[in-house]
Parts: C-alpha cells; sequence; structure tokens
C-alpha cells in the first residue's frame, strides 16, 4: 500500500520549497503527495523581498475537504498558514479525524527575510496546533520566538529553548540549527521529553539551501507515514536534506534551491535509454 500524506502550506512560485518542496519529497519517499493551498509566496529577483498572497479562506477550506475526503491520512504535515481562518480549519480537521503523524513546520521567517512573515498568527499557532504535534520544527530564528529566548548560539541555549518548546504541548521538537549554528558543524536537537540528541553534519558551503527546512519537515512526516519512529525520521532526513543541499540547484543568480532527488540520483531516471529498452 503506498501511503497517502498531506501538505498544508504555502506554494513557492520558484518550485523549491513549501508545497513544491514537499510533494517532491513526498515522492522520492514513494508515498503519495495531496495538498492543500494556503498562500503563495513570490520573491522579487531584484530586492529579494518575498509577497504573500493569501488565498480566499473558502478556496482553503474545499481544498481541505478534497484532502480528507477518504478519511484519515497516513500523515499530515503544516507549514505556511496565511491566517487565523486556516488554523480554525486545521484544528477542526485533524480533532475531528483524531489524525495521527502531524508534523508542524512552523513557517515564521523565510532566509531572505528575517522579519517575521506571520506575527498575528503566533500566538494562536502555539495555542492550538502546537499541541496537536507529533512533531515541532523550528529554525534557530523560529526556535527564538517560541522559546521566548533572545539568542540561541550555544548548545546547552537549544536544549533550554527545546524545553520550552517542549512545554508547549508537541509530542517531541527538532531545532533546525543548520549552517545558522555558530559551530564547525550544522547542528540539529532532536527532543522527545526524555533525551536530548544532538546531530552533528559538516557544514556545506553553499547558497543551495532554499527549501532546506521545508524538505526536512516533509521527510520527517513521510518517514513516520512510513513506520519509521520520530527519531529514526528525523535522522534519516537529516541525510536526505544534506544531499539535497550538496548538490543543489540555482533558479537565477540569487536563489539556489535543494535538490530533492538527490538522495536517490532522480536525474538518472527516465532516461533515453529508458525509452530505448521499451522499444
Amino acid at each position: 500500500m503506498v501511503e497517502k500524506i498531506l501538505t498544508i502550506a504555502g506554494s513557492d512560485a520558484g518550485g523549491g520549497a513549501g508545497i513544491q518542496a514537499d510533494l517532491k519529497t513526498f515522492q522520492e519517499y514513494g508515498t503519495f503527495g495531496i495538498s492543500t493551498i494556503t498562500s503563495v509566496l513570490t520573491v522579487d529577483p531584484s530586492t529579494r523581498v518575498p509577497d504573500i498572497f493569501p488565498m480566499p479562506i473558502d478556496v482553503v477550506e474545499k481544498q481541505l475537504v478534497t484532502a480528507f475526503s477518504g478519511g484519515t491520512l497516513s500523515a499530515v504535515k503544516i507549514g505556511l498558514l496565511g491566517s487565523l481562518e486556516v488554523i480554525d480549519l486545521i484544528e477542526e480537521k485533524v480533532i475531528s479525524l483524531k489524525q495521527q503523524h502531524v508534523v508542524l513546520d512552523p513557517v515564521m521567517a523565510v532566509k531572505t527575510n528575517k522579519d517575521v512573515l506571520q506575527p498575528e498568527l503566533v500566538n494562536e499557532m502555539i495555542k492550538r496546533l502546537i499541541p496537536l504535534a507529533d512533531i515541532v520544527t523550528p529554525n534557530l530564528v523560529e526556535a527564538q520566538i517560541l522559546s521566548g529566548l533572545s539568542v540561541i548560539e550555544t548548545e546547552e541555549q537549544m536544549k533550554e529553548a527545546a524545553q520550552s518548546i517542549y512545554d508547549l504541548g508537541p509530542k517531541s521538537v527538532v531545532i533546525k540549527g543548520g549552517s545558522r549554528f555558530p559551530s564547525e558543524t550544522a547542528t540539529d536537537l532532536f527532543y522527545d521529553g526524555t533525551e536530548f540528541h544532538f546531530i552533528h553534519k559538516p557544514k556545506i558551503i553553499t547558497k543551495t539551501n532554499h527549501g532546506a527546512g521545508c524538505s526536512f519537515a516533509a521527510a520527517i512526516t513521510a518517514g513516520l507515514a512510513k513506520g519509521l519512529s520520530l527519531y529514526e525520521s528525523v535522522t534519516l532526513a537529516k541525510k536526505y536534506v544534506a544531499r539535497a543541499i550538496y548538490e543543489g540547484i540555482f533558479l537565477n543568480e540569487h536563489t539556489g534551491y535543494v535538490w530533492h532527488g538527490a538522495y536517490q540520483q532522480a536525474e538518472n531516471r527516465m532516461t533515453k535509454g529508458d525509452y530505448i529498452n521499451e522499444q
């Protein structure tokens, strides 16, 4: 059986983050991706400033009705929300269907703009969605906002932030330190309320990391859908995204995206040789 997974997120016009990153990741994991678009994200290459265009709430609602028309899904990933009404819809669906394997990527900032994208939604997300999540996947900026810490620059501060976020009600937390973390390695921290697990990987000096956070959370979602534990899902997702960053693709001179097919060498699929062999 092929697992069916829903992503509720923004659509990235560049194709490497948001809904697009999620669906590509789900496909790489051998799962069937379903999508509910909450908004459309564009970035002007001359200014590198993002714009967000929310979807009408009735359109979001109809997408969710379609997505859940067969009942509970194997897993659900929640990304860019767009509005308070979207939170209402997600909360109702998750609770009424008793949906399992919920991954919350609390998208509040993007790499091209350090300002918080959705400041008015943070409190409602904390109160109503975080307690429904199996895992929350903030980056360092988002972890600071959720934990209330002014800075996260040491492993002890990461642990303090993880504990604070865990206390908000999810089953687990993974803080994506990545290349922002001031150390010699890209450092992530997984915490399930019992043990702190640091994950260290060599830093990849590249600009092809846009979409890494979305892809990481999507990979965790797919791992859970396929029966991996939370920690197993996180560690495999880390390997998947590291390879995707290392073999990234440039959209333009400013924007470099992760390449979702890197881990399984997707560029070698469906070549001319495959066509010839089928003749």
